[in-house]
């Protein structure tokens, strides 16, 4: 069952004017340490590339925030929330500490889009109530049809 959605979409530009305006102490509060290092790492070899892929990881974060109903407010914070990917390349929710305890104890799983065109990123976020072991998965025989 959905338990909320959220999406976001920023604009790339704003995230270029705040990196000028605050460099990596901007970065250091939204990136995750792993974050952080993908972005060092993207921006040493092409800075317009670690400016999108934070833009994504703001705007991914931000609707998995609105997707929670939390918006930016303990237990989710912008370091505990992290976007990681798996070896296909999908995106994934990873998360750390309370925010980590708070999502699981509520048995939420996460489903995350994150793209960026030209001078926006944007993402969509599903958040769904995780299945139960006791839900049936088949649909019960009726003996009303029988001879």
């Amino acid at each position: 069952m959905i338990y909320g959605i959220g999406t976001d979409i920023c604009d790339i530009r704003r995230i270029r004017a705040s990196l000028d305006k605050h460099g990596e102490r901007f970065a250091a509060k939204v990136l995750s340490e792993a974050e952080m290092a993908t972005w060092k790492a993207r921006s040493a070899r092409w800075p317009e590339r670690g400016v999108r892929y934070l833009a994504t990881r703001f705007s991914a974060k931000e609707a998995f925030s609105k997707a929670i109903g939390l918006g930016m407010r303990m237990p989710m914070t912008w370091r505990l929330c992290e976007v990681g990917k798996l070896p296909s390349g999908q995106p994934v929710i990873v998360l750390h500490g309370v925010l980590k305890t708070w999502f699981e104890a509520k048995n939420l799983n996460a489903h995350i889009t994150v793209t960026d065109e030209s001078e926006y990123a944007a993402s969509f976020c599903v958040v769904e109530t995780a299945a139960t072991a006791t839900a049936p998965t088949t649909l019960p025989v009726s003996d009303s049809a029988a001879p």
